[in-house]
């Protein structure tokens, strides 16, 4: 027997029209009756026939989500939280992984376009600004930013303070005593502020920043751990290095235990993200803390406020980084 909208009512024990207010994000329900229904409908296994739906021009209850990379722990903990919190709201996600490439990019806008999706949620860089312009102004796609921003759209954006982030990494490193700390960023668009903080802060320690002591990359343990080998053999070699995300740090770890430098007493080393990697390194990493189940929850939540109703003036929310401080970083004897 085929599950449908009258047993997802009968099961939840409230009428049809309930059941539909809730799928279709519609009407005035009370959470407990909310949670009621989308239990009845994990319960069936029921899933709407999101074709059928578009055809009926109604809402589809499905948004589209684009990461970059999905085997980086941070952007896999970005989809969990946004998934989680789209669940609550009645709604399915359909993550597509573009790694950085534009014609990615454009393939999956298409099938996304094609599969009338509610709207969308950009936690990548984005090459085709373009297109992203044309889905909101044309195809009336809501759309709204995370961990990213892209200053030439006005668009709703969730994104953590980068520049607190890296002068919390800096200050911490200065604080135990570093004179000689080196930075490995990667070449996005987050890490810029990330850098600048760090020199900020060197500047007013007096400390000077040797151009090589600045290394730029990409977010893959692999660059971390070639990057630290650089930095390592150089003849006045650091002493800290804060690298601009966990999975650079996780790299740099292994070079230094590679060449028998012990961590923290001959290396301090602070990450960037606070992802499951930093308390599955040995020994645990000092890393800057995202919110990122708030800032999944934020942007799931902009992103309904404008498919209600689309606003000329978009909001920029900026939420806060925390230093957690593990075994990774000590004291400079």
């Amino acid at each position: 027997m085929k599950v449908n909208i009258h047993s997802v009512a009968q099961e939840a024990g409230v009428s049809i029209a309930t059941v539909s207010k809730v799928i279709n994000h519609t009407g005035s329900i009370s959470e407990q009756t909310r949670k009621k229904v989308l239990a009845a409908m994990d319960k069936l296994n029921y899933h709407r026939d999101i074709a059928a739906a578009s055809l009926r021009g109604k809402r589809t209850n499905a948004i589209g989500l684009l990461v970059p990379d999905i085997s980086n722990p941070f952007y896999a903990d970005i989809a969990r939280s946004i998934e989680d919190r789209s669940r609550e709201l009645g709604f399915s996600v359909m993550m597509c992984n573009t790694d950085n490439d534009a014609d990615k990019e454009k393939n999956y806008l298409s099938l996304l376009t094609s599969q009338r999706i509610d709207g969308l949620v950009v936690a990548s860089a984005f090459r085709s600004t373009d297109l992203l312009e044309e889905m909101m102004e044309k195809q009336g796609v809501p759309i709204v930013l995370i961990a990213s921003e892209i200053p030439k759209l006005s668009i709703n954006t969730v994104t953590v303070d980068d520049y607190k982030g890296g002068y919390l990494a800096a200050s911490h490193l200065l604080s135990l005593g570093h004179k000689r700390i080196a930075i490995i960023a990667e070449n996005v668009r987050s890490n810029e502020p990330r850098l600048a903080a760090f020199k900020d802060a060197m500047q007013e320690a007096e400390l000077p920043v040797p151009d090589e002591y600045i290394v730029k990359t990409e977010a893959l343990i692999q660059k971390g751990y070639e990057s630290a080998k650089q930095l390592l053999s150089l003849e006045e070699r650091p002493t800290a290095i804060f690298a601009c995300n966990d999975l650079l740090a996780a790299g740099v770890i292994q070079a230094a235990k590679e060449i028998d430098l012990s961590i923290p007493q001959d290396l301090s080393v602070v990450g960037f993200d606070n992802t499951v990697l930093s308390t599955t390194t040995s020994p645990m990493l000092t890393t800057i803390s995202q919110p990122i189940k708030e800032m999944g929850a934020k942007v799931v939540e902009l992103l309904m406020q404008e498919m209600e109703a689309s606003r000329s003036y978009k909001e920029r929310l900026l939420l806060s980084p925390e230093l957690m401080i593990r075994q990774s970083t000590a004291s400079l004897h």
